[in-house]
């Protein structure tokens, strides 16, 4: 049955209302991953066949598109976003509202939409505090089927070499791709999702394995020269390992 549906998040964030408007609209690939940047106008195309229907820099910026894409499982969707400065601009406070229609299964695609929103909004602060306004080579693949099985979420963080109790703040070095050892800070972690800092790249994975789905990893990597092909081969093939080995 379909039913309309809003997930809210708001923050404040160590960077001007600019950084923020500039991120959300033309940098999106530092965080989420890499879209049309909107025409500069009401009215005007959004990503995804959306139409921006607010458009006021920097503090609002509304996209709204119905019969969505390649998604049969909504209908509506809109996402808008409104900014305010903090501290004479230096600081920008951030109000996020995702909305729309989901056509069925709704409770799960709730649950699943809601949690990912959350680790969308902590990486977008990882970005402003972090990288922007650096421009990333972003990489996005889902794991083999064997990574659908309850338990591959887990499964990857021990693959990186973290503990089950590894908590977010903590400075790791985590195994890579080609047993390469990387200098970390865990960003984000709960039971669903990881976020680790690099000095060059945000990688994220997504333990899509609670919702039935295989596990993803996203790599955001800022380092001059980054190659978003070479990236995505070298941790995509890291990742179906992780699932070839008995566990």
């Amino acid at each position: 049955m379909s039913k309309e549906f809003e997930i809210a998040r708001e923050f404040e964030v160590d960077a001007s209302p600019e950084e923020v408007w500039e991120a959300v609209t033309a940098q999106t690939g530092g965080w989420l991953w890499p879209m049309e940047p909107p025409e500069p106008r009401e009215g005007g195309k959004g990503p995804f066949g959306s139409t921006v229907t607010a458009w006021d820099p920097p503090h609002r910026y509304t996209n709204r598109v119905e019969n969505v894409e390649d998604i049969s499982e909504q209908t509506l969707n809109q996402l808008d976003y409104t900014i305010e400065p903090r501290d004479e601009g230096r600081r920008a406070w951030v109000r996020y509202v995702h909305s729309g229609i989901f056509v069925d299964d709704w409770d799960n695609q709730y649950d699943g939409a809601a949690k990912h929103t959350d680790f969308y909004m902590a990486t977008l602060r990882q970005y402003l505090i972090h990288f922007a306004p650096r421009t990333a080579a972003f990489a996005t693949f889902d794991g083999p089927d064997a990574s659908k099985a309850t338990g591959s979420f887990a499964a990857v963080g021990r693959a990186l070499g973290l503990a089950d109790d590894t908590a977010e703040g903590a400075r790791v070095r985590v195994r890579g791709p080609e047993d390469q050892l990387l200098d970390a800070e865990v960003d984000f972690r709960n039971p669903y999702f990881l976020g680790l800092r690099t000095e060059g790249a945000l990688i994220r994975v997504f333990g899509r394995d609670h919702w039935g789905y295989p596990v993803g990893i996203s790599v955001h990597d800022f380092a001059p020269g980054a190659d978003a092909e070479a990236v995505e081969t070298a941790w995509k093939g890291w990742l179906s390992g992780v699932f070839s080995q008995p566990r």
